[in-house]
């Protein structure tokens, strides 16, 4: 399905490793980015991320059949209202924002107002690291990428969408987007709220200087993602508030339920505790192999 021409807006970690991957399997004749610094520009160049990238963002959508967001999501609404005069109509625009209800709501009207199309997408894949210099052509495969449509949105182009990130190596799952904002309120925007307070904590320089030495494997992979974009993170939790809020709280009442078992000293209590995660954490994984072989 090789489009004419895909932009790419925002050519970062995901936005870089999206050119990477649409070069090498050759879903477009020409790939073009936008990037807001000059000195991005080499950064594009250099891991061969598009074909071309620029600063001036109605160069990099003029006649794009594709466009696709990879911004943080306070500022895709801004990017959306410059693109629109350049724009042309049956254009697709989708993005890989983490949440959706307030991009489609959003986006979807501003994109429909000059006859193009917006489908909301969100691929579950990334990585703490940032920038352009981190991207993988191989970011997207063997994940799942959910695509939230609405009851105005135009079929061809969710078709069309779909197929896109299923030609990327992708699992398409369709979702609506407040279905998609509670799940991912769980296990995806969570996490990265329990990551970051672990490792505020811990490593708080209030605590004695021997408590970093004390950090070793376990404590370096449960706090990985604390090292992702503070901007990024910001933008989310502000976005799926009451989701990420109501996830939270049910998180802190299982951490109390397992504070009160251990002031008691209940054994019992301890021990199921322990054994619930790792059944169903196997569960999981085992699941996921068998996703994989598919």
């Amino acid at each position: 399905m090789p489009f004419r021409k895909i932009t790419i807006i925002g050519v970062g970690l995901l936005g870089g490793s999206l050119g990477l991957a649409v070069r090498r399997r050759k879903l477009a004749r020409l790939t073009a980015g936008f990037v807001r610094r000059r000195a991005s520009l080499k950064d594009c160049e250099r891991a061969g991320a598009v074909d071309f990238a620029t600063t001036d963002l109605p160069a990099a959508v003029w006649d794009a059949d594709l466009v696709i967001l990879c911004t943080p999501l306070a500022q895709m609404r801004a990017r959306v209202r410059e693109l629109l005069p350049v724009l042309k109509r049956g254009a697709i625009v989708t993005d890989v924002g983490s949440v959706k209800a307030s991009v489609v709501r959003e986006l979807e009207w501003l994109v429909g107002r000059v006859g193009a199309h917006f489908v909301g997408s969100h691929p579950m894949a990334g990585a703490e690291k940032a920038g352009v210099a981190a991207a993988r052509a191989d970011l997207f495969a063997n994940t799942v990428c959910v695509v939230t449509p609405t009851r105005k949105t135009n079929r061809p182009a969710l078709k069309t969408v779909k197929q896109f990130w299923a030609d990327l190596g992708s699992r398409v799952l369709e979702l609506s987007p407040e279905v998609h904002d509670a799940l991912v309120s769980r296990s995806s925007h969570l996490p990265h709220v329990i990551a970051a307070t672990l490792a505020s904590h811990v490593l708080n320089p209030a605590h004695p200087k021997e408590q970093a030495a004390l950090c070793a494997n376990g404590f370096r992979d449960t706090t990985r993602i604390a090292s992702g974009s503070p901007e990024m993170w910001r933008d989310i939790a502000l976005a799926n508030r009451k989701n990420l809020a109501r996830s939270l709280g049910a998180f802190a009442a299982d951490l109390q339920k397992f504070q009160r078992a251990v002031k008691k000293g209940d054994a019992r209590a301890i021990s199921r505790f322990f054994e619930t995660a790792k059944r169903r954490r196997d569960a999981w994984c085992a699941g996921c192999a068998a996703g994989s072989t598919e």
